[in-house]
């Protein structure tokens, strides 16, 4: 499968996939909840001539080729709940939902793969298995799709994802591989609730005031990253919701404090470290004030680790495209590890798993908000690039490992 014609393939279908991504765009569901996303991709594959199977409660695999080997190349389907500020003449018109994480583009990337593959299936040395996961912003839909099977019949060896990036300094176009290691951290979301004694704001000392609890709480957890982790260590928690009451005048029964805490850790001791003295302080300043806390952790995703063998690969396969030269991610990053996190990192647990990125957006072009910011766009222009770049990766791994 020769690169510069694979590209230039590809470019031909670019069309299309603008306007496979641009319905996707104005029409986004979350979570679970991908009915008419589903329709969409499952339309589409099958006029490719694949034949997708449903996977787990909104996951859907196609198969190309066959062989000994095989490698997994995933796109994620699900929006966001937020409302799009985006100027864009495709706007959202669901309210409260918005590609705002770019799987609109992931999606339309891999269907584009899949017909390039299918068209070139006679040439494929081994088996590539499609995967269009939803749920990854709630980290439950790789989960879900690994207990339904995602790495058997088919077994996977290998595994690949893309996913777009806005904002930065960077033509679009470009890819941002790693060179292996820990490239996302971990998430685990964290909810706090403390009790007290509500009553009316005129006699405070009647009531259990439960929101000066956890004002002290929130302001000693603080504590735990400069005091209490190891200073070579990475971890950090953020409080982002805080609720309480509902007038001015009335002391609550209670308040409740939300947050998630990332690690670098891909054994969580770092984290279960965090988790144990979130508790420990919260309970301890709550009886201080006479209130109770309670914590509960959910939603936990490990931090991607990638593959070096296999990120060193796919950044060869990757720069074999007309074009390309693919940049190094850690060249970018610092060598740190992104904030963010990926519930794709559960199958980078589970095989050699490698997760670029593919700049859609440079902010010197206008391009001025990243991910999961209301106004982010993406420049849909690059789509055939991703799509020639997932087909050419798996067609090469797959030449270079049967």
């Amino acid at each position: 499968m020769n690169a510069e014609n694979l590209l230039k393939e590809a470019e031909v279908l670019q069309r299309q996939l603008v306007d496979i991504r641009r319905t996707l765009h104005q029409a986004p569901e979350v979570g679970f909840e991908l009915d008419e996303t589903l329709k969409l991709v499952e339309r589409k594959l099958e006029e490719y001539g694949l034949q997708p199977q449903r996977m787990g409660r909104a996951g859907l695999v196609a198969l190309v080729g066959s062989g000994e080997k095989t490698i997994l190349l995933r796109a994620d389907m699900d929006a966001l709940p937020i409302d799009e500020e985006a100027d864009v003449e495709y706007k959202s018109k669901n309210a409260g939902k918005m590609h705002g994480c770019g799987h609109d583009m992931h999606t339309a990337m891999l269907l584009g793969a899949a017909k390039l593959l299918k068209e070139h299936e006679s040439e494929l040395k081994g088996c590539v298995k499609i995967e269009f996961q939803p749920a990854e912003e709630i980290f439950q839909g790789s989960p879900d799709m690994l207990a339904s099977g995602l790495l058997e019949a088919p077994h996977v060896d290998a595994a690949a994802m893309i996913h777009v990036t806005a904002g930065m300094p960077l033509p679009s176009g470009k890819f941002l591989v790693a060179g292996g290691g820990v490239t996302s951290t971990s998430c685990e979301q964290y909810h706090i609730t403390v009790k007290g004694k509500g009553g009316h704001g005129s006699v405070p000392h009647e009531s259990i005031d439960p929101i000066t609890a956890a004002a002290h709480i929130h302001i000693a957890l603080a504590e735990i990253n400069s005091r209490e982790l190891d200073g070579n260590s990475f971890g950090v928690f953020t409080t982002g919701c805080f609720k309480a009451g509902s007038a001015s005048n009335i002391i609550p029964d209670t308040a409740e404090m939300w947050g998630t805490i990332r690690t670098t850790d891909p054994e969580n001791k770092t984290g279960e470290l965090i988790r144990k003295r979130i508790s420990e302080i919260s309970s301890g300043i709550a009886a201080a004030y006479r209130c109770q806390a309670e914590t509960e952790f959910y939603d936990y995703c490990p931090c991607m680790y990638t593959d070096p063998a296999l990120c060193k690969d796919v950044f060869k396969y990757v720069s074999e495209l007309p074009g390309q030269r693919a940049i190094d991610l850690s060249a970018v990053s610092g060598g740190k590890a992104g904030g963010g996190s990926e519930d794709f990192a559960f199958v980078s647990h589970e095989v050699p798993t490698v997760s670029m990125f593919l700049t859609a957006g440079s902010s010197l072009d206008g391009y001025r908000y990243s991910q999961h910011n209301p106004k982010v766009r993406f420049d849909d222009s690059i789509l055939y690039v991703g799509s020639a770049a997932f087909a050419h990766l798996a067609s090469r791994w797959l030449e270079e490992h049967c």
